[in-house]
């Protein structure tokens, strides 16, 4: 399984566990895509935590298996990606972003995609946007996300150049909201979320604030619209 799905006092834990680093293959982002809609769906009222297995929340999408697709594929990953993140986004209830170790490209769209961020303190940890450097450019999708969610110079430093930040560095730049102990992050990160499910305007602030993402990212996975798909291969 690439994904696990664990549910205690009605908080609905995520985490992505493709190891070593888990790196986003076809079948992860359809099981991502399923979880969140689930979620979308049954509303869990503690909230939602998005995390990752071991050391590394998430990789991004994993270059090797996808330049080993056919053509076809490649271009179904693409629109399925895209699909993903419009139903991270269009979950209700707060979701909050579990960054215990590196969150690069996709994986930092992941965490993007969270309305808490909060990041492990831990030495060593990458974060950015390193689609360029990686030979794989965004999906519609990611594309919404880190446009919607990033200052303008920012998201021209981090994906032009391929930079990536520490923690405390991402916290900094308001990427990240937090810094944590790495050993205390899944229960802070379900605190937040059950603080946050217990405001009783969340749901329709949330979507005053990011549904005109939301609806941007439906739109797009609707349309399976991808401009840049050539691109891809």
């Amino acid at each position: 399984m690439a994904i696990q799905v664990e549910e205690a006092d009605q908080c609905r834990t995520i985490t992505i566990d493709r190891p070593p680093v888990n790196a986003l293959d076809h079948d992860a982002i359809l099981a991502l895509e399923g979880a969140f809609a689930a979620a979308v769906a049954e509303r869990p009222r503690g909230g939602v935590v998005l995390t990752g297995a071991g050391s590394a929340f998430s990789a991004g999408v994993d270059t090797r298996a996808f330049v080993a697709c056919d053509r076809a594929t490649r271009h179904e990953i693409v629109r399925a990606i895209t699909r993903m993140v419009a139903q991270l986004v269009a979950i209700p209830v707060p979701v909050v972003a579990a960054v215990n170790g590196h969150a690069l490209g996709g994986g930092l769209v992941l965490m993007l995609g969270g309305d808490y961020r909060l990041a492990a303190d831990k030495a060593g940890a990458k974060l950015g946007l390193t689609e360029a450097k990686a030979g794989v450019p965004f999906p519609a999708g990611p594309t919404a996300v880190i446009t919607a969610e990033l200052a303008p110079s920012l998201l021209r430093r981090l994906t032009l150049t391929s930079a990536t930040l520490s923690p405390a560095e991402a916290v900094a730049a308001d990427l990240a909201d937090r810094l944590v102990a790495p050993e205390a992050l899944l229960v802070e990160a379900r605190a937040a979320a059950a603080a946050m499910a217990a405001q009783p305007a969340f749901a329709a602030v949330k979507q005053q604030v990011r549904g005109p993402l939301a609806a941007r990212l439906a739109n797009l996975a609707a349309s399976g619209d991808e401009p840049f798909l050539a691109a891809f291969g």
